[in-house]
Formats: C-alpha cells, structure tokens, sequence
C-alpha cells in the first residue's frame, strides 16, 4: 500500500469515528421506540430513535393525547370520536383494555397514586377522574368550555385544567373534590407545564401568541413571554404546546402556524432561539437525556427531530394525518 494510500485509508476511519462519536447522537439512539398519534387517519406510528419509521398500526377514532401509565409498563391513547381511551402494553403493543364512555376525551395527567386518571373532556365542558384499572368514573368537575391542558401537581394535591373558550385555567382541590380558583388568562389557553421547583405554571395562549405565568403560591398570573419568529406577524403565532427541562432551566413552546419551536431561558424568561420546524407544530416531547428533541407537525404530517444542543432540525420524519402526541420509549 502506498503512503498516500494508507493516508487516505486513516483519514476516512477517522472521519467515521468522528461521525458515530459526534453526529449519531444528534438524531437518537436506534433502541429508542417512538410512538406517534396520528389524529385524521385514526393510527399509531413507531419510528426508532433515528427518525425511521418502523411500523404503523391502527388504533380508535381521532388518538390525540399519549401518556405512559405506572413504571411505563403500558400507555393510554384518547379517542375522541370513539369516547374511550385505549390502554395498550409498551413493550408488545397489544391493546390491554378500554376505558369506555369518556366524552370526547382530548388531553390527561396522571395522579401520583398511579390510580387515576384526569382527563378534559372537550364537547362535553368537563374534566373527568377514572380508575385506570376498572374503567370506573370517579369524580366529575365542571369546566368552561373546551377544556384542553391537564396537569397535576407533584405532590397530587391540585390539577390544573385549561378551557379554550372561557379563557380559563380551573384550578382542582383534589381532596376536597371541588374547584378551588378559575384563573383569567390570555385567549384561548392551551397547555400546561409546571416548572420543576413546583413554583411555577406555564400556559400557552393560542390566540395571544404567549405564555401565561401563573406564580403557584397566590395562583395569580404574574406574568406572560410574547413570541414572534421573524418574518412572522403577531397572529400567526399560535403557540400550543410548552415543555421544560428536568433543571428548570430551558423551555420549549411549539408556535403552531409560525412554523417554529422558540427556545426560552426560563429564569430570565429571554427567548433564547428560534427553531424552524414543519407546518403548525403542536406537540412536543424530549428524550430521556434531553438530548434530542421530538415535534409532532400537525400541518405538515411529519416529526420533526431537533438536537437541543445546537438549537438545530436535523430532519423531519412523514408519520400519519395529523400527528397530535408523541411517546419517546427510551428507558
């Protein structure tokens, strides 16, 4: 072999290390399993950590929300047209059971106890409690209309509950059974994400182009983030969905028609970037490392994978009509 032939031979093997050492872990890990509904074709899509779509099933009418159950054995679809919620086993995909006569079941949270479920049930102006293993309903709450976002606190003592059309977030005594506080909020709220120091709520307004920041402890808004991406005007950010890192750190919040993720510094509240993504993102999950970045496009019908580090799209997966959750099995 010539000098110039074992020269090139180590550069190339030297190139290879440095791509699965630096650019493989941009787009995930091949054991990654993520799980996509997909709201107008009424499936489930599975793509593997690097974005490659690995199967497809069907599910019930409309899946919109996604969530692991306890200890992530098996995970819960709402059907919004079938009024039923779908429990399905992680590891086989082998649909376990339904919860049956949930209206219009759109988004929910899970109780610390493991055991129920609240669910905002859209048509209906309700959010609804069920026993995640008999199917029964425990309790029933009046909402404003179209409720969306659920969360619950971590200690399970209240559940945050968004309405749409009231412009409204419905605070939950759970003990007590009874609403404790309505919160005025900018127009048409969305989704929830509480800061992991448990002092703050964020929530998006649609309508607004903003999140609302709800300060826990006198349940009053004390003060909102406004986006717009440039060469976007102020009523093409709808912003829907918002998620924040385990540190407390980072915000992401999906700007819906603006066609991009913004990137917010959630102590000083500075947006940090925009990321541009596919048409109308509105679903958003992260990666047990918080390394990658998933984003359910719902006008563009593909998962957009992003590497938080560099604030970059790697690329953009086709999934089904109108992807709305996504589940990253990863752990």
């Amino acid at each position: 072999m010539s000098i110039i032939n074992l020269n090139l031979s180590i550069i190339i093997r030297l190139y290879c290390v440095v791509f699965s050492m630096v650019i493989s872990p941009i787009i995930g890990h091949s054991e990654t399993r993520l799980i996509i509904s997909n709201e107008k074709d009424s499936t489930l899509t599975l793509l593997d950590g690097k974005g490659n779509v690995t199967g497809s099933m069907a599910t019930c009418a409309r899946p919109r929300g996604i969530m692991f159950g306890p200890e992530r054995k098996e995970f819960f679809v709402a059907c919004a047209d079938d009024n039923q919620i779908a429990i399905y086993d992680t590891k086989s995909l082998k649909l376990l059971r339904r919860i049956r006569d949930v209206e219009e079941p759109e988004t929910f949270d899970l109780h610390p106890d493991g055991r129920r479920l609240f669910v905002s049930n859209e048509e209906d102006s309700t959010a609804s409690v069920y026993d995640i293993q008999t199917g029964e309903r425990l309790e029933a709450y009046d909402t404003g209309e179209e409720p969306e976002g659920v969360k619950i606190t971590a200690d399970g003592k209240l559940a945050f509950v968004t309405s749409e059309a009231a412009n409204l977030v419905h605070v939950i005594e759970i003990q007590k059974n009874e609403i404790l506080k309505d919160i005025q909020v900018n127009q048409r709220p969305r989704r929830l994400a509480l800061t992991p120091d448990g002092k703050e709520m964020w929530v998006t307004a649609e309508l607004a182009g903003m999140v609302d920041i709800i300060d826990m402890e006198t349940l009053t808004v004390k003060g909102d983030i406004q986006f717009l991406p440039t060469g976007f005007r102020k009523e093409q950010v709808t912003p829907v969905d918002v998620i924040i890192t385990r540190d407390g750190k980072t915000a992401y919040v999906a700007l819906g028609r603006a066609n991009h993720v913004a990137v917010v510094d959630v102590p000083s509240r500075a947006i940090k970037d925009y990321i541009l993504v596919g048409k109308r993102p509105w679903g958003l999950a992260l990666s047990s490392d918080e390394h990658t970045l998933y984003v359910a496009n719902g006008l563009s019908d593909d998962v957009t994978i992003v590497d938080t580090a560099s604030s970059r799209a790697v690329k953009s997966v086709p999934v089904g009509l109108i992807p709305y959750g996504i589940l990253v099995d990863d752990q």
